[in-house]
């Protein structure tokens, strides 16, 4: 018999108060599913939308997700006033939705839309937002259309909340009201690392991945080009969601037959390069803990984790792991080896990834992975965008013939399947360094202890007598939590992973958005399957990488020539102008920037001095119509002050007149 201390009422039926945070989290657990849109259990509660509204008895009606459950409390889920307020919410909603819906995006798996569908909303009765915002494509990796946007605060709460990254936030109040990156700049001048996470919680595609599709469209129907494609682990086990399959399915096979029916002329698995990353990692690991060097070292696969580590905490810089993502080495390596085999000039070899995450758009245009003034992987298509086009060919992927992989870039062992979760590039990297360490065949190659969703794992493993302290991170926001217990000195390790996606890749930010809320974990399963089920495990039971180091790469991993082509640096991005804040806007004939401290909540006084200095000069010279003048913001206080005028820079603390003198003689020139 239920306690009726510890009960409530759902439409008349009794319900037990388990612990639920909210009636939301209650009435779920009864079969009901009470429309909502911007409430995520792993969020904090927002409140926004108010479609969740129920009726409790003696209290009217109230959003269930931010009412606590309380004992005695009789609620009602349905009824014509709720049905109508809810109906009158959506149609809100759309009118302030630039409703594009036949060419969005996210048409075939919009929240908006299907809420629509569900509560009969037929026709939109208030007139519709006139005021059209422009969309931001400034970013390698993002699309921002601001006029898609509801302000179900989604993407800010994911952002500041689970990454911690706080790029975007609300500004303006009531009509005014929109969701933009720090100062109203564009997404490619704020501190955003890419990883997609606001566009995998975005119901609406206001914000979404940056599409490549034409281009790579393009290179296939021009005769002149040999397009190759590499797909990454994550891929497999989550492309086919798009066409029936469950999560976790592996469809590589599959997908190789149907990447060939839209033309690709050669198919390369990215795990062939996620074990030559094991192969280098492996080999820096152990010289480290053999001459002192950094510890620890950290992973280096995932470049919205190393954006995140060269914004925020570059001091950690020498002790990422100089080793390329796996992709940046395949894309170094088909440079080196592919024309030759393929009898193609440099020119004409179009080199295409299918990844699983938005920041390897980001990572691909970068300057430093470019040979002979080509980048080495010219186009990254997300895992929808492959899906996509798939679709528009009308390949059905369940009626696709599977096929293998080309080679020699198809060979590729369990160690680098699992790449694609949180855990799996430490647990490859295990595999190699433990029979390096004892000299002696590895046994047993599963080390569960680094496997799961557990926000850090932590993980002592004894190799001939020799203790390796290890940590699992997956999300920037733990990431940051341990880089912060690090700098105090409450933990010690010798090797980190990190993964900028919670889950790791298998959840990335282009990835097929999933209402499973097991998808994480069934993707994960489903590489550790692909793993078990492989001939080979251990990533140095590649015989094609070792073959390329023989015949490529100087012989062995840690070469010479290997470290020019498969290694890399890093940049401090710390102190780039990221964020800054109009104080002036001129014409910009000259731009001037003071930095101002913001190391304290109070922020600086020797910044804000200069910027008052300036501004007064320039209003009482009549020059304000002439000059931009730009708070940038800096975590370093020692910055503080910091002016930059042009191509001069003038250290914090110069004397005020120094830099009103250099001002005047630039406007001067002019």
């Amino acid at each position: 018999m239920s306690d009726s201390n510890n009960t409530l009422f759902v439409n008349g039926r009794e319900v037990e108060i388990a612990g639920e945070r909210n009636l939301l989290e209650l009435i779920r657990k009864t079969g009901i599913t009470i429309p909502t849109f911007c409430y995520r259990s792993k969020l904090s509660i927002y409140g926004a939308c108010r479609l969740c509204l129920v009726q409790v008895e003696g209290k009217g009606i109230m959003a269930s997700c931010s009412t606590r459950p309380e004992p005695g409390m009789r609620i009602e889920t349905d009824n014509k006033q709720l049905h109508a307020l809810r109906k009158i919410n959506i149609e809100l909603l759309l009118a302030n939705h630039h409703r594009e819906c036949p060419s969005c995006e996210r048409s075939a798996n919009c929240t908006l839309q299907d809420l629509a569908r569900q509560l009969g909303v037929t026709e939109v009765r208030f007139k519709q937002r006139e005021k059209v915002s422009p969309i931001d494509d400034s970013s390698p990796s993002l699309v921002r259309d601001p006029n898609k946007c509801v302000l179900c605060g989604d993407c800010v709460r994911v952002c500041s909340e689970v990454q911690t990254v706080g790029a975007l936030d609300f500004a303006g109040r009531g009509a005014n009201a929109r969701v933009v990156p720090a100062f109203d700049q564009n997404l490619n001048q704020v501190e955003c690392v890419n990883c997609g996470q606001c566009a995998a919680v975005c119901p609406t595609g206001a914000i979404v991945p940056k599409s490549d599709r034409d281009k790579v469209w393009a290179a296939i129907h021009d005769p002149s080009k040999k397009v190759v494609v590499q797909i990454a682990p994550a891929v497999r086990v989550a492309l086919g969601e798009r066409f029936g399959f469950e999560p976790g399915d592996n469809v590589d096979r599959r997908m190789v037959g149907a990447l060939r029916l839209m033309g690709f002329d050669q198919i390369y698995d990215t795990c062939y390069a996620a074990d030559m990353t094991i192969f280098e990692e492996g080999t820096e690991l152990l010289e480290r803990i053999q001459n002192h060097g950094a510890l620890p070292m950290f992973t280096s696969c995932c470049p919205g984790w190393v954006k995140f580590v060269e914004t925020f905490y570059p001091e950690f810089l020498p002790q990422v792991s100089s080793t390329r993502s796996p992709q940046q080495i395949f894309g170094a390596v088909a440079r080196k080896t592919l024309p030759a085999a393929l009898n193609v000039k440099p020119e004409d070899l179009v080199v295409v990834s299918i990844m699983p995450c938005t920041a390897k758009k980001f990572e691909a245009q970068l300057p430093k992975f470019r040979h002979d003034g080509r980048p080495d992987v010219d186009y990254v298509l997300t895992t929808i965008e492959a899906a996509q086009m798939l679709e528009s060919m009308g390949i059905n992927l369940k009626k696709v013939k599977p096929e293998d992989f080309d080679v020699p870039f198809g060979m590729a062992t369990g160690g680098g399947v699992i790449f694609g979760a949180t855990g799996g590039v430490m647990e490859a990297a295990l595999r190699f360094a433990a029979e390096k360490i004892s000299g002696k065949p590895l046994e047993d190659v599963n080390f569960s202890s680094v496997r799961g969703l557990a926000p850090r794992k932590e993980a002592v493993v004894v190799v001939d007598g020799k203790k390796l302290r290890l940590a699992i991170v997956h999300g920037l926001g733990n990431a940051r939590a341990l880089l912060e217990d690090l700098k105090s000195g409450r933990v010690e390790y010798d090797f980190i992973e990190v993964m900028a996606c919670p889950g790791g890749c298998v959840a990335g930010g282009g990835q097929p958005i999933s209402n499973d809320d097991e998808f994480r974990t069934k993707r994960a399963d489903g590489l550790y399957r692909d793993d078990k089920a492989r001939e080979f495990q251990k990533p140095q039971e590649n015989t094609e990488v070792a073959r390329c180091y023989a015949e490529n790469l100087g012989g062995a991993p840690g070469s010479h020539e290997a470290h020019e082509w498969l290694h890399t640096r890093y940049v401090n991005r710390e102190q780039l102008f990221n964020a800054k804040l109009p104080i002036m806007r001129g014409s910009g004939e000259v731009e001037l920037s003071i930095c101002v401290s913001c190391s304290t909540r109070s922020g600086s006084e020797q910044g804000k001095a200069l910027i008052g200095a300036i501004s007064d000069f320039l209003v009482q010279q009549n020059l304000n119509d002439r000059v931009e003048l730009l708070a940038a913001f800096t975590p370093d206080p020692a910055k503080d002050g910091e002016a930059t005028l042009g191509t001069l820079t003038f250290a914090a603390g110069t004397p005020v007149a120094t830099v009103l003198e250099a001002c005047q003689q630039e406007l001067n020139e002019k």
